[in-house]
């Protein structure tokens, strides 16, 4: 079973930054997707709507992001250490949220985190 665990969340201001660690126990780490879900205050009890995709890595290193992160998120993956980073930059409030991590394989099964927590707040 493959254990997925980030790190990295925490308080910042607007404007701030953050980097987010995802670390997957995958083999081999290198075939697998990773993505970054988030889980917005409020939002835990809507059936369907729990967590956003927020940005993804495939396994050949394309990245895709939704658009309100755009030129503020960056993926990447450091295969020798099973990590894939999140670089997060000129963070919004609206960006609060807890962050999952999901170690995909090739079949599609996902393997998620227990989430870190993101608060951007003055």
């Amino acid at each position: 079973q493959v254990q997925v665990v980030e790190s990295g969340g925490g308080l910042v201001q607007p404007g701030g930054s953050l980097r987010l660690s995802c670390v997957a126990s995958a083999v081999p780490f290198s075939s697998y997707a990773i993505a970054w879900y988030r889980q917005a205050p409020g939002k835990q009890r809507a059936p369907g709507k729990q967590r956003e995709l927020v940005a993804d890595i495939s396994s050949d290193g394309i990245t895709d992001y939704i658009d309100s992160v755009k030129g503020r998120f960056t993926l990447s993956r450091g295969n020798a250490k099973n990590t894939v980073y999140l670089q997060m930059s000129n963070l919004k409030p609206e960006d609060t949220a807890v962050y999952y991590c999901a170690a995909i394989h090739p079949s599609g099964q996902h393997a998620w985190g227990q989430g870190t927590q993101v608060t951007v707040s003055s």
